[in-house]
């Protein structure tokens, strides 16, 4: 997995994640000095075929605040590529499992809702969380595990 953070855009936000005993954890501090207010983290491989999905499904413990479930293909926009992304709220501190209908997946580019393409669920090359809520102040994601179904 590897973070985005607005800072890259002007922002101040900082997060990160790492692997602890198996289970990522996604944790910094959302500004929304200078126009900022994301952070993500993303893992990239080869190509999954989702086609026969219909939810993305994870095990997640969180702060309270709902975060963003992301996929991405080869779909591009102005030269970027677009993200699919779609809300999962999380209770402070309790383990629960949220299940993302592939069908609620909106293409986003830079946080403005595009009109389309519409996700090629056959290509998925990146999955990633993000959390752009716009509340300042720390949080702190855990995910023990992702899945479709």
């Amino acid at each position: 997995w590897c973070a985005v953070n607005d800072d890259v855009m002007g922002g101040v936000s900082r997060g990160g994640s790492k692997i602890i005993d198996g289970v990522l954890h996604f944790r910094g501090i959302l500004s929304l000095e200078n126009n900022g207010g994301f952070s993500s983290v993303r893992a990239f491989g080869p190509a999954r075929d989702l086609r026969p999905a219909t939810a993305i499904v994870l095990r997640v413990r969180g702060d309270g605040r709902t975060y963003r479930l992301q996929l991405a293909t080869d779909a591009s926009f102005r030269g970027a590529r677009i993200s699919y992304q779609a809300p999962f709220a999380t209770q402070r501190g309790e383990w629960l499992e949220v299940a993302v209908p592939l069908d609620s997946l909106e293409p986003r580019f830079r946080g403005q809702r595009l009109r389309g393409p519409p996700l090629d669920r056959a290509r998925i090359k990146e999955f990633g969380l993000s959390l752009s809520d716009g509340t300042p102040g720390p949080f702190a994601l855990e995910v023990d595990w992702i899945r479709s179904r």
